[in-house]
């Protein structure tokens, strides 16, 4: 039992941090286009961009709380 919870717990990390990297990446990538048709909307894009970094690598934070949890907790 104890592989187990090791394996959940390895999954929850991978699939949480995964998830929040491919979110972060993408949305760098539509800001650095949109940035780049409109320059003078630089600022409004860029603290969109920082909030949604933000929220996205929180999911990460979660799943790796949630990872802990499930090897601690029996």
């Amino acid at each position: 039992m104890e592989g187990l919870r090791m394996i959940g717990a390895g999954l929850a990390v991978a699939i949480s941090c995964g998830g929040a990297g491919l979110g972060i990446g993408l949305a760098v990538s539509k800001a650095m286009e949109s940035i780049a048709r409109q320059p003078e909307a630089d600022s409004k894009i860029t603290k969109n961009l920082i909030l949604g970094c933000a929220l996205a690598e929180a999911t990460a934070i979660y799943g790796f709380v949630i990872a802990l949890l499930m090897l601690v907790l029996k």
